[in-house]
């Protein structure tokens, strides 16, 4: 009889509800529990988790790995799948082995390489993959010379964090003046320069941030799967392009994601964004976990989650190819459950109690999900 796959999941964001749903629905038809944690009790990856446990807040990186390690043990997890504290997780790799975990995530390097986006940037244009031009800066004036450069070579100016996920702190610099117009329809992310360095001339502590040319769509991001040998198994592009969304095997999204993968050790699932700099591709972002919309490969016969779970345990899937490509789809939001009863937060020093599985509530909170259009 084959046993059951106890997989773990820490302080992940919404949209892995999906993740789970398809490691339940494999095509192996293995028995699969899921532990989830979270900060906040109200995440619908608490309510779709088999067991669910609250994280204490304000640990250091060092007490989460032994909070992990503790994690591992007492529940049997078979894989974890970290993004908290990733970096201080995989560099503890053997402890969490010898514990019989193992731990889908890239390498300790991969992960040093790509938390930062300067870094990062520096690095992959060394192997021949274009980026686009950017300045790193620190303060007004910095910000003010690079908007001023790009916008010389007929660029429009955008900044972000030098590090962070996701389009956090993502701002595009226009030189119109603050008026009413900011204040119609929804929030934008255009931001007046003189108000942007006027901030940061009053924050009194310097910024670290990224400026460069805004690109174009389409948005290509590909996933990929990539054995502990460095060989990739799996790479898929998503294109994103306004509200449509699609699907593309084009080797100029496929071959540069593909050397950045096995080159830099970007073990199991990774994703790797690509976007337009005038006719040339070039690269966004490289997130060293498994993407919100990986889920969307299952509209061309895709289960990916479950192939990485396959990997972690040993059990490789070989080649993953899809079958065939989806048609285009857009995204639209959807109500998950939320658990019945709210637990307050922890502090630090007290262990966070499990939380049973027990009826959910009638409020719910929204997670993507995909359409044809």
């Amino acid at each position: 009889m084959v046993s059951r796959v106890r997989v773990w999941l820490n302080r992940t964001y919404a949209e892995n509800v999906f993740f789970m749903d398809q490691l339940r629905r494999n095509p192996s038809d293995r028995a699969v529990e899921i532990h989830a944690t979270h900060g906040d009790p109200d995440s619908p990856v608490l309510a779709a988790a088999d067991t669910a446990d609250l994280e204490p807040e304000g640990l250091s990186p060092a007490a989460y790995v032994e909070y992990a390690l503790d994690q591992c043990a007492r529940r049997g997890i078979d894989v974890f799948v970290p993004r908290l504290h990733q970096e201080a997780i995989v560099a503890h790799c053997a402890e969490f082995e010898s514990a019989g975990t193992a731990l889908l995530a890239p390498t300790t390097e991969a992960v040093a390489v790509f938390q930062d986006k300067a870094t990062a940037y520096q690095a992959v244009e060394s192997i021949g993959v274009p980026v686009p031009p950017w300045r790193r800066v620190t303060d007004a004036e910095e910000l003010a010379a690079a908007v001023e450069e790009l916008e010389a070579a007929g660029h429009r100016a955008c900044f972000k964090p030098a590090a962070g996920a996701g389009g956090v702190g993502f701002r595009v610099i226009t030189r119109a003046p603050f008026s009413l117009a900011h204040l119609s329809g929804f929030p934008s992310p255009y931001v007046p320069l003189d108000l942007v360095v006027r901030a940061v001339r009053e924050a009194g502590e310097p910024v670290d941030w990224l400026v460069m040319p805004r690109l174009e769509e389409p948005e290509v991001s590909v996933d990929c799967l990539t054995g502990r040998d460095n060989r990739i198994r799996m790479a898929v592009g998503r294109t994103k392009n306004g509200r449509r969304r699609g699907f593309t095997l084009h080797e100029k999204w496929l071959e540069p994601a593909r050397r950045l993968a096995e080159g830099f050790g970007l073990h199991f699932l990774s994703n790797i964004q690509f976007r337009m700099f005038g006719d040339e591709p070039v690269l966004l972002d490289v997130n060293t976990r498994p993407a919100g919309g990986l889920h969307q490969l299952s509209l061309c016969g895709i289960n990916a989650p479950w192939a990485a779970v396959q990997l972690a345990l040993g059990e490789d899937p070989g080649q993953v190819v899809p079958p065939f490509l989806g048609t285009d789809y857009s995204v639209v939001a959807g109500p998950r459950p939320v658990r019945a009863v709210s637990v307050p937060q922890q502090r630090a020093e007290e262990r966070a109690p499990v939380l049973p599985a027990v009826p959910v509530d009638s409020v719910a909170v929204s997670a993507g999900e995909v359409l044809p259009l």
